[in-house]
C-alpha cells in the first residue's frame, strides 16, 4: 500500500511540474583550493544534464562574499544550495555523486 501511495504522490509532481523548469543554484567555495575546484566541475556536470536555460548557477567564493556565506549560515565549503524551486536543498562536500544531486534536486 505504501509502495502504491509512493507512486501516486511522485506521478503528481511529475504532472504539476513545469516543462521548462529553472533551477537556481548556489555553490559556495573557498578560494581556488582544489577541492573547491572539483566542487564547480562537479555543479557544471550537474547543470549540463538539465535542458538548455534550465540551470542557472551562482558560485560565491566566501572570501570575497564573506556576508552571503553568512547570511544563507555556511558552516563548511563547498556547499551547493537549490534556491529554486521550493524546497531548499543544501549539498555539502566536492558533490563528486552527482547522479545522486540531480534525482535530490528533483524532489
Amino acid at each position: 500500500m505504501d509502495e502504491l501511495a509512493n507512486s501516486v504522490q511522485e506521478f503528481e509532481r511529475a504532472a504539476i511540474k513545469p516543462a521548462n523548469q529553472v533551477y537556481v543554484l548556489q555553490l559556495y567555495i573557498a578560494g581556488s583550493s582544489p577541492r573547491s575546484q572539483k566542487a564547480v566541475v562537479n555543479v557544471q556536470k550537474i547543470c549540463k544534464q538539465f535542458s538548455k536555460d534550465t540551470c542557472e548557477l551562482q558560485v560565491i567564493d566566501i572570501f570575497q562574499q564573506p556576508l552571503l556565506a553568512k547570511a544563507e549560515q555556511i558552516f563548511a565549503v563547498p556547499t551547493l544550495i537549490k534556491k529554486f524551486p521550493n524546497p531548499k536543498r543544501l549539498f555539502i562536500g566536492d558533490l563528486a555523486d552527482t547522479e545522486a544531486i540531480v534525482e535530490s534536486l528533483d524532489s
